[in-house]
C-alpha cells in the first residue's frame, strides 16, 4: 500500500515496524512473508511489513479472493494507491479509488506501444493534412464548420492515442527510455498548435481550456459526430456544417517572432476576423495599444510573408 497516513495505519494489525529507505531488493525479501507492506506515500521509505489489512466490510468490492477484495476495499474505502499480488494466478493489479488497473509483462507492454506509436503517426499525419488544409482555407477566407470540427476531432484522437502511450511508459519504467523520445517526436507541439486553432475560433466569452476540456469528455460515438465536436466552440447552431467561420488570425500572429501571448490576442480582438488583419496597413496596426510603428511594420512584413508561402504551398 503506497501510503502510512493515520487512517492507513488505523486499519493495520499485527506485523512488525521497518521504517527503512526503500529498495527493490528489500521490498523482494519482504514480500516473501504473508501480509500487507505499508511504504510512505512519497515512495522512498518502507514503513511496515507483514501486516494484516481491516478494511470496513460493507465496501463494495467486484474481487473474488480474499487479498484482490481487501486491496480494493482499502482503495475505494481510504482513496489511497494499493498493490496486489497473486503468485498463483500470475497477477498484479492496481487499485486506486474506484479504478483498477491490471500490469501486464514487459514483452506484451512493448508490443502494445510499438502498435500505438504506429498508429499516433498515422494519426499525427492525418492532423497534419488537416491542420494544412485549415491554414490554405483561412488566408483564402473559405474556412468552414467542417474544415474546423475535423481538425478538433483528429487532435482529440491524436491526444487520446498519446494519452494511452503515456500510461504504457509510467508501467514499463526505465524500459521506457526510447518510447519515451519516439512520443515526444510525434506528439511535439501538437497540443500548443491544437490550442491555438480552438482559440481562433472561439467566441471572446470562451476559454480555450474548458472548450478542450469539454472535448476530451466526448464519448467515442460522440467524437465521430462532427456536429457534437463543433458545438464544443459554442458558437451558437453550428449543425450546418458548412457553414462558413472567421478566424481572429492568432495562429499567424503567433508567428511574429517575439510577440507576447496577450499583445496576440489583443492584436487579434482589434480586428476581429483574421480577413481584416491581413488588409491592415501599418498604421492601423499601430493603433492597437502596446503596438509601436516599429513593431507594426514587422507584424505587416511577417503577415504578407506568411500570406505569400501559404499561396506557393498550395499550389506547388
Amino acid at each position: 500500500m503506497l501510503s502510512d497516513e493515520p487512517e492507513v495505519l488505523s486499519i493495520c494489525t499485527g506485523g512488525f515496524l521497518v521504517d527503512a529507505p526503500f529498495s527493490p531488493q528489500r521490498l523482494s525479501e519482504l514480500a516473501k512473508m504473508d501480509g500487507a507492506i505499508i511504504i510512505s506515500s512519497d515512495g522512498g521509505r518502507i514503513a511496515r511489513a507483514n501486516v494484516h489489512l481491516v478494511p470496513e466490510p460493507t465496501v463494495p468490492t467486484s474481487e473474488t479472493g480474499t487479498r484482490h477484495r481487501t486491496a480494493e476495499r482499502v482503495a475505494r474505502s481510504l482513496d489511497v494507491p494499493v498493490v496486489s499480488a497473486s503468485e498463483e494466478m500470475g497477477v498484479i493489479n492496481v487499485y486506486a479509488g474506484g479504478a483498477k488497473h491490471q500490469l501486464q509483462e514487459t514483452g506484451r507492454l512493448l508490443d502494445r506501444s510499438n502498435q500505438a506509436l504506429q498508429t499516433l503517426e498515422r494519426y499525427s499525419e492525418r492532423l497534419s493534412s488537416a491542420i494544412a488544409s485549415l491554414t490554405a482555407l483561412e488566408f483564402e477566407d473559405v474556412v468552414t464548420v467542417r474544415d474546423v470540427a475535423v481538425v478538433m476531432q483528429r487532435g482529440e484522437m491524436v491526444h487520446r492515442i498519446a494519452e494511452e502511450i503515456e500510461v504504457l511508459i509510467i508501467e514499463l519504467g526505465v524500459d521506457a527510455r526510447l518510447l519515451r523520445l519516439q512520443l515526444d517526436e510525434l506528439y511535439g507541439e501538437i497540443d500548443d498548435q491544437l490550442d491555438l486553432i480552438v482559440a481562433d475560433y472561439l467566441p471572446m466569452a470562451r476559454d480555450t481550456e474548458d472548450t478542450l476540456a469539454e472535448l476530451s469528455r466526448l464519448d467515442d460515438d460522440g467524437l465521430r459526430d462532427l456536429r457534437v465536436v463543433a458545438s464544443t466552440l459554442h458558437r451558437g447552431d453550428l449543425s450546418d456544417l458548412d457553414l462558413e467561420l472567421a478566424p481572429k488570425g492568432l495562429r499567424v500572429l503567433r508567428r511574429v517572432n517575439r510577440l507576447p501571448e496577450e499583445l496576440s490576442c489583443r492584436i487579434a480582438n482589434h480586428f476581429g476576423e483574421f480577413a481584416r488583419l491581413q488588409r491592415a496597413t501599418v498604421a492601423e496596426l499601430a493603433e492597437v495599444d502596446g503596438v509601436d510603428d516599429a513593431l507594426a511594420t514587422q507584424i505587416r512584413e511577417r503577415l504578407t510573408r506568411v500570406t505569400e508561402t501559404s499561396i506557393l504551398d498550395q499550389y506547388s
